[in-house]
């Protein structure tokens, strides 16, 4: 199975030639699984390989045992490496690899200082990344820990976890293959939903969302396939960049949010005129509170997902406590940064365009997870109104 993880994730994904750079970013608990990568990357003939390792448990007793000054001037938080390999167009891929809880006796304001640090120190490569003019990737990858935390009843927890993301992932036969199938058969979803011209997308479930969201003119359905290459592994969403401006209503969670190792659960979002003027937590809170105020784009909408309730992951029935894997069971909405590519020429406008649309231009983006098993999506069209998403799952 890790050779046909590996064998998607490089010619799958990010389709590397011997021409290409290549960046990985990992935890070096994954050490092994990264030197198998880096092995069928050198048989390619890529030499420029740069593996930016990390090791979590030593970030936790940093931020535990710093002061705020001394996080800020840390340069293991130092992220600008990452604008030295952008400037080389290198493609990038980014394995994540949880361990749940770690850090939940951490004080959430320094694991969002830290986080805010990464995010700033490497400007270069989230304007390109958001340009589309590098190639990305970002994948799941098991570790004893979280194996150990969501299959603790199996005998062989990090087999078990290997067994369900090949599932998951497609990755008995041909993997490559069998996700180009599935992008294809995507694909009529995504010209669908972009043919009716949606203007405002209504929200209701049992939970008590009622929600309205407008879409900027000239919008446009996405899906995790950027150009030529797939950004997300798995991915099973159809996406758009909302207005900012407009959006009104309440919100539900309907799944955890995991932000920087800290849980945030059971909580809605109450909008007005585009921002959040109210929200609650049963947990986490406090962490909620730190993303809405770290920027004043983080008050907005920045993408709005749909992803059918019957989607492999939903099927799996498991909370896999990251954002990558949970958000593929649910559909999603995301505070902060908005999709250049997600308005018609998108790429070309100007700032002031941009904003004139309602593109959200936060440096920041987390997204949350809202779909139930009777979420139900109306949408305003060139036609009229009708529902696309009913009991859950698209009906277009």
């Amino acid at each position: 199975m890790e050779e046909n993880y590996i064998k998607l994730l490089v010619d799958g994904c990010l389709k590397l030639t011997k021409n290409d750079s290549l960046f990985i970013s990992y935890d070096k608990i994954n050490h092994d699984f990264i030197m198998n990568l880096v092995s069928y990357v050198k048989k390619k003939g890529i030499k420029d390989i740069y593996l930016d390792a990390s090791n979590i448990f030593q970030i936790h007793d940093i931020l535990m045992n710093s002061t705020i000054e001394e996080i800020k001037d840390n340069p293991l938080f130092n992220s600008s490496i990452w604008d030295e390999y952008a400037k080389k167009k290198a493609a990038f891929l980014m394995i994540s690899s949880e361990i749940p809880n770690l850090m939940s006796d951490v004080p959430s304001s320094k694991v969002a200082l830290k986080s805010k640090i990464c995010l700033e120190t490497k400007p270069l490569y989230r304007e390109y990344q958001g340009q589309n003019k590098i190639k990305w990737c970002i994948a799941a990858l098991p570790n004893k820990y979280w194996a150990e935390y969501l299959f603790k009843s199996s005998k062989d927890p990090v087999q078990k976890f290997w067994n369900v993301l090949s599932d998951i992932c497609m990755l008995e036969g041909n993997p490559v293959l069998n996700w180009q199938k599935y992008l294809d058969s995507q694909r009529k979803y995504k010209e669908k939903l972009n043919s009716l011209e949606i203007s405002k997308l209504y929200y209701s479930n049992s939970l008590g969302t009622d929600l309205e969201v407008t879409l900027p003119k000239n919008a446009l359905w996405q899906n995790a396939e950027e150009g030529n290459v797939m950004v997300n592994i798995p991915s099973y969403e159809i996406f758009t960049t909302p207005d900012y401006h407009f959006t009104n209503g309440i919100v539900y969670s309907s799944k955890p949010l995991i932000y920087n190792g800290k849980i945030i659960d059971n909580f809605y979002l109450k909008f007005k005129n585009g921002q959040v003027i109210d929200f609650k937590a049963e947990k986490g809170e406090d962490i909620l509170k730190e993303i809405i105020e770290s920027e004043k784009g983080m008050k907005y909408l920045g993408e709005v997902a749909l992803v059918n309730y019957n989607s492999p992951i939903s099927k799996s029935n498991i909370c896999f406590n990251t954002t990558l894997l949970d958000e593929n069971a649910s559909c999603h909405l995301a505070i902060g940064m908005g999709f250049l590519d997600c308005v018609k020429d998108g790429l070309k406008l100007s700032l002031d365009e941009l904003d004139k649309l309602g593109i959200n231009r936060c440096q920041n983006h987390v997204d949350f997870m809202i779909g139930t098993k009777d979420m139900q999506i109306d949408a305003e069209t060139k036609d009229g109104k009708i529902t696309i998403m009913k009991n859950g799952n698209l009906i277009i």
